[in-house]
């Protein structure tokens, strides 16, 4: 199977680090016209030496500031073939019991998680919709399926919706020749957050989890890449509202 993405023109939210910034590279070394969006400024410009070709700082949280980049990208480009929205996170948090878990607490992980994502692909739409074509994916988590590792209720539970966004919006903008998809990530180790995640195991609750995987080893961002190449390419053309998990077996 060939991946062709030569002069496609895709957008990639938290481009600055770990499975976005992978997703960048996989994709700009294909042919792909990347523009890197992210809140960090630093990683944008690691991100531009992974092959983006444009970069803009943007918080996702800011709706009117996301649908301007947006326009702006569309109107550079002449209009907008793919989105990956891979943005979102812990936040800094760690689990609490829910009697101590504040109102911020709860809705900074629901902005973080699906404000964005619906933000962007509400920006999107009506560029793709003009096209009569588009790719949009998700990158939810295990934690969108199950549990989380992290016990972060607000996580879990902003996962989950993102995975409901995922199939509403492939119900509502398929027949525009749009495919909405996913991918669930398992345990990645991509940035400091999933860092601090695994030292937190020790060395027994490390050697629990990889046993709890049937390849037995944690994911690489390359994995989660090579999974979102697959969606948006022209080989998925007939796959829409699908969760797709990149675990490496343990779901």
């Amino acid at each position: 199977m060939i991946l062709d993405f030569t002069n496609r023109r895709v957008a990639v939210t938290g481009a600055a680090q770990g499975i976005g910034r992978s997703i960048v590279q996989c994709l700009a070394a294909e042919g792909a016209h990347v523009w890197a969006l992210d809140m960090d400024e630093a990683g944008l410009r690691v991100a531009a030496e992974a092959g983006a070709k444009a970069t803009r700082t943007l918080d996702l949280a800011d709706r009117a500031a996301v649908g301007r980049v947006f326009d702006e990208m569309a109107e550079s480009l002449g209009g907008i073939d793919i989105l990956v929205n891979c943005a979102g996170g812990v936040r800094g948090q760690v689990a609490k019991p829910i009697e101590e878990v504040s109102e911020q607490d709860w809705l900074v992980l629901f902005e973080a998680n699906v404000h964005g994502a619906f933000w962007c692909s509400q920006a999107v739409a009506p560029h793709m919709k003009r096209q009569k074509s588009g790719r949009i994916v998700n990158i939810s988590s295990g934690a969108g399926l199950r549990p989380s590792l992290t016990g972060i209720q607000a996580y879990t539970a902003s996962k989950h919706a993102l995975v409901g966004l995922t199939k509403q919006l492939s119900f509502e903008l398929g027949p525009h020749g749009i495919t909405v998809n996913s991918v669930a990530p398992g345990f990645v180790l991509s940035n400091p957050a999933t860092q601090r995640q695994w030292e937190s195991y020790g060395p027994e609750g490390q050697a629990r989890l990889v046993e709890s995987i049937h390849t037995r080893r944690l994911g690489y961002p390359q994995d989660i890449a090579n999974a979102v190449m697959f969606l948006v390419s022209d080989a998925a053309s007939w796959i829409s509202g699908q969760i797709i998990s990149a675990d490496g077996g343990r779901s």
